[in-house]
C-alpha cells in the first residue's frame, strides 16, 4: 500500500478530515438514494484525480460502505500500484473480452476482475492491459451492463477517470454515470480549461457534484497550529501541557508546605485562640480550584473548627488542630500526584 492512501494510512490527520468532509457533502447530496456512480476526472493530468478517487474510496469503506473503485483509464491507470494490487485482468479485459494471460476466463463474472484490498470493504477493478481503442470500449453495452451490475453488488461505485482536455473517455462516462467531480490543481489549473471542462460534460447531459481544488499550500507553522480534534499534534500538545502543569503543581505544594510549617510554628508561639473563634471561615480549596491557577494560601487548606470552649485552648490541643491540618495538606498533595 502506498503513502498515497493516507486516508487509511493516517485517518486522524487534517487532510483525511477532508475527505471525509468530501464523502459527507456527497452523501447529502444523495437524500433520495439514486447516486451510486462518482466519476473522478481532471482537465489535465498530474492534477491530482487518482489520489483523490482513491482516498474518497477509502473514506467511504471506513464508513462501513462496501465500495468498487474502477481504474478507467486504460491508457495510464494508477490504481494498481497505488493499492499495490495486480495490474490484469482489469477493466479493458473485461470490456473486451480478451484475457491475455487466461483465454479461457469467463467474461460474464466481474469477481475475476475485480480484486481485494487491504482496506475493508473497498474492491479495486484494474485498468487492465491497455487496449488500442479505450473510446470505443467505454461506449460498449458491457460498459452499461458492468455499471447496473456492480450498483446491485455494492453501495457506492467511484470511476477514476481519463483527463477530459486531452481525450473523450471520461465524457462518455459522464452521460453513464450519475455524477461527476473535477479535480483542478491550485495555481496550476487554468480557469479557461476548467470552464471549458465544465461545458463539455453539461453538453453531454454529464452532471458535476462539484469541483475539488487540490495541492493547496499551507505553511508548516501554520498547518501545526491548526486546531483538529484528535490529531497527533493537539495531543502532544495535551500531554505536554499536563506534566508541565503537574510539575508545577508538585513545586507549589513543596513551597507551601515549607510557608505553612513555618506559620504553623510561629502560631503555636505567639497565637491564642478566643472564645468561639474559627480557625478558618473559608472552605478548603477544591482540586479544580488549584488547577484553575488559584492561589493556594494556608486558610484555604484548613478546616473550619468551631471552638466552644469558654476557657483558652490549650497547647495540647493547638497542636491537634495543627496536626490536622497537616495531615489535610498531605493527602491533598497525594491525590494530585494520582491524577
Amino acid at each position: 500500500m502506498k503513502k498515497e492512501l493516507i486516508a487509511e494510512l493516517d485517518p486522524k490527520s487534517p487532510i483525511s478530515e477532508v475527505f471525509r468532509t468530501l464523502r459527507t457533502n456527497i452523501q447529502f447530496m444523495n437524500t433520495k438514494g439514486k447516486l451510486k456512480t462518482i466519476l473522478v476526472t481532471s482537465t489535465f493530468p498530474g492534477e491530482g484525480k487518482s489520489w483523490v478517487a482513491s482516498n474518497l474510496a477509502v473514506t467511504f469503506a471506513q464508513a462501513g460502505k462496501k465500495v468498487v473503485l474502477i481504474d478507467a483509464d486504460m491508457r495510464k491507470g494508477r490504481q494498481y500500484n497505488i493499492f499495490g494490487i495486480s495490474p490484469i485482468p482489469g477493466l479493458s479485459n473485461y470490456l473486451s473480452g480478451i484475457d491475455i494471460d487466461d483465454e479461457e476466463r469467463d467474461i460474464t463474472d466481474i469477481a475475476d476482475y475485480v480484486q481485494d484490498t487491504e482496506v475493508d470493504n473497498l474492491f479495486v477493478m484494474p485498468a487492465g492491459n491497455i487496449p488500442p481503442n479505450p473510446s470505443e470500449l467505454l461506449i460498449s453495452p458491457q460498459m452499461v451492463d458492468l455499471l447496473e451490475q456492480l450498483k446491485d453488488l455494492c453501495d457506492i461505485v467511484i470511476i477514476d477517470g481519463t483527463p477530459n482536455e486531452l481525450v473523450t473517455d471520461s465524457l462518455i462516462l459522464t452521460r453513464l454515470v450519475d455524477s461527476t467531480i473535477i479535480v483542478t490543481a491550485s495555481k496550476q489549473t487554468k480557469k479557461d480549461n476548467l470552464r471549458r471542462a465544465i461545458q463539455n460534460i453539461q453538453n453531454v447531459g454529464g452532471k458535476i457534484a462539484g469541483v475539488v481544488v487540490n495541492k493547496v499550500p499551507i505553511a508548516a507553522k501554520k498547518y501545526e497550529q491548526s486546531y483538529y480534534y484528535g490529531s497527533t499534534e493537539m495531543s502532544k500538545a495535551r500531554s505536554d501541557m499536563r506534566k508541565a502543569m503537574k510539575k508545577n503543581l508538585s513545586s507549589d505544594f513543596n513551597n507551601y508546605e515549607k510557608r505553612n510549617r513555618k506559620n504553623n510554628n510561629m502560631n503555636v508561639e505567639n497565637r491564642k485562640y478566643d472564645n468561639n473563634s474559627n480557625i478558618n471561615k473559608q472552605q478548603p480549596t477544591t482540586n479544580n480550584q488549584i488547577l484553575h491557577g488559584k492561589n493556594v494560601e494556608k486558610d484555604d487548606l484548613e478546616r473550619r473548627i468551631e471552638v466552644h470552649n469558654s476557657k483558652e485552648v490549650s497547647f495540647e490541643k493547638t497542636n491537634e488542630i495543627l496536626k490536622q491540618i497537616n495531615e489535610y495538606i498531605d493527602n491533598e498533595k497525594r491525590n494530585l500526584n494520582n491524577q
